[in-house]
């Protein structure tokens, strides 16, 4: 791209920056001093159904949902989007199986994390310490594979370098989201879900008509491609992936801790619904529309992924190739909103881990003012040891994002859906589950061990479960008060 193209190119993305920026400074003004924590990590329990259905479905959709994911289409066909459908269900399930359940708990015990409700269910100081060094631990992982993804991205498609698009999103989201907390985070991620969907619609409307219609690139397929039409894709797409990424991408997510934080933090019932309903249609339809666009690129892409330098390279490659120059900048920021939108909901979260179930724990009668400067250099700190593991990238990052999503969902899975909704679940069983699964989960993971050759997250999900079931039997049953609390009927 030439320089008045990567300039026009680069003043969206500087003018989206600065909103988001701006946003926050206003939301920052606007928090009132009392009650710091609960306005700074969950905005004082008051989002409504759209906020609260667009930043949850944000905050799942990362990068590799807009890169990755698409790439692989372009590859394997409709296989992979019959794969990766199960992820419209996710919001729905997520607020569905918890929302209510974790805000009404939230307001009974004035929770204002995940790892609160923990520590209040299994009477836990030790398993609360746990849980928050494995949400720092592995957030910090995904965060990484964001900063990087979204800086490659940005490279490729607007012929900057790397590290100029790093510091130009990376320093920014860092920057907006130490100021402005979780309101700032659940509206500026408002505004990325929105600009994923017009990136969308843009991009599929010009791969469209650059391939000469749906018809005329349908046919091609047919013709030069038959095993795209395939659900298995003539052995390309075992059954194998596609049961793995149902749990990994799928089912198991409904337990992240940046999903269910979400239900603390809306304002009443009818929000609820209204986010279970609008998260599950835009979820669907940037979901399967973005997976559709990199099966139809092949209407504009002739060669294979590897003479476009690998199957991340298919989106900002057909991105350049179609769209007018002075609209490469307005369809570049949806991948980046995607990954700016996972990064402020992950590091709000790991920054609470810190201060919230850790720090507030063992010294409550902190000033508010000190605490405000706490929070905000806390997150800013971590924010700032991700850029600089970003600045030197490390290789597999993709592989790395999905470990940090096995390794989020084997220890947390049974921990909240058999802790919240099952009265046998004790301390005993929720710490084996947790310690003993995960570190089962990496250990598989660094040995590249595998049954039927199914991910590791097959494997972690099921010891986790085994030794929670073993610790319920044989350790001591949570007290009556606690059952009533968690249990009153």
């Amino acid at each position: 791209m030439n320089e008045q193209g990567s300039f026009a190119a680069l003043l969206p993305l500087v003018m989206f920056m600065a909103v988001m920026v701006g946003v926050s400074i206003y939301v920052r003004h606007k928090q009132a001093e009392k009650n710091f924590v609960g306005n700074y990590f969950i905005g004082n329990r008051s989002l409504g159904g759209f906020v609260l259905a667009m930043t949850t479905v944000a905050t799942y959709s990362s990068v590799s949902s807009f890169v990755g994911g698409p790439g692989m289409a372009f590859q394997i066909g409709f296989g992979w989007i019959y794969m990766a459908v199960v992820q419209v269900t996710a919001i729905f399930l997520v607020l569905g199986i918890f929302g209510k359940r974790v805000a009404l708990l939230a307001r009974k015990l004035n929770a204002v994390t995940v790892v609160d409700i923990i520590r209040a269910r299994f009477e836990s100081n030790f398993l609360a310490a746990v849980a928050a060094f494995v949400i720092v631990l592995f957030f910090c992982g995904t965060m990484t594979a964001q900063f990087v993804g979204g800086a490659k991205l940005f490279s490729a498609v607007t012929g900057y370098s790397y590290e100029t698009g790093l510091i130009l999103f990376g320093l920014v989201v860092v920057i907006y989201t130490s100021i402005g907390g979780f309101r700032a985070v659940a509206i500026t991620d408002t505004f990325c879900a929105l600009i994923m969907m017009v990136g969308i619609v843009l991009l599929l409307h010009y791969v469209l008509a650059a391939g000469g219609g749906y018809e005329q690139i349908m046919t091609s397929i047919e013709a030069n491609h038959p095993e795209m039409l395939e659900p298995f894709s003539f052995g390309n797409m075992p059954w194998t992936i596609y049961f793995t990424q149902w749990l990994l991408v799928g089912i198991c997510t409904i337990a992240l801790p940046q999903s269910v934080v979400r239900g603390i933090s809306y304002k009443d019932t009818h929000g609820l619904h209204s986010a279970m309903l609008i998260g599950t249609v835009v979820v669907g339809f940037m979901n399967i529309g973005i997976n559709f666009t990199g099966i139809l690129a092949h209407g504009v892409l002739t060669g294979s992924p590897a003479d476009y330098g690998g199957v991340d390279n298919i989106i900002p490659t057909t991105i350049v190739t179609v769209m007018p120059k002075e609209l490469v900048g307005l369809a570049i920021i949806g991948p980046l909103a995607a990954s700016i939108s996972t990064i402020s909901g992950l590091l709000i979260v790991a920054s609470s881990a810190i201060i919230k179930d850790v720090y507030l724990h063992y010294k409550p009668n902190v000033e508010s003012s000190r605490l405000r400067i706490l929070s905000m250099a806390t997150t800013a700190i971590i924010g700032g040891i991700v850029f600089v593991i970003a600045l030197t990238p490390p290789s597999l990052i993709w592989l790395i994002n999905m470990f940090a999503f096995g390794g989020l969902e084997t220890a947390f899975f049974w921990t909240l859906l058999l802790g919240l909704f099952w009265k046998g679940a004790n301390k005993m069983g929720a710490l084996m589950s947790m310690i003993g699964g995960t570190v089962i989960y990496c250990a598989t993971q660094a040995a590249g061990f595998k049954i039927f050759n199914l991910h590791q997250i097959t494997i972690g999900i099921t010891i986790s479960l085994v030794l929670f079931l073993i610790g319920a039997y044989f350790g001591k049953p949570s007290e009556q008060k606690t059952l009533k609390i968690f249990f009153p009927s």
